[in-house]
């Protein structure tokens, strides 16, 4: 069975839970809850900035498919 892992919402976890990610990224918590449900960051540079404070690679929170 295909089980697909999100892996924005483990980087955000990582990361200190959503609210603390916005006042770290500098963006609303609605934001980063609507990236948890997208599965995805559009913005490569809060990707970046997400991937380096959750210690992971940018391409895991920002696939080019």
């Amino acid at each position: 069975m295909f089980s697909y892992h999100n892996n924005v919402k483990v980087a955000v976890e990582r990361a200190g839970g959503p609210t603390k990610v916005a006042l770290l990224i500098g963006c609303s918590g609605a934001a980063v809850h609507l990236w948890i449900r997208q599965r995805k960051i559009s913005d490569i540079a809060k990707a970046r900035i997400l991937a380096d404070i959750a210690g992971m690679d940018v391409t895991a929170l920002r696939p080019t498919l």
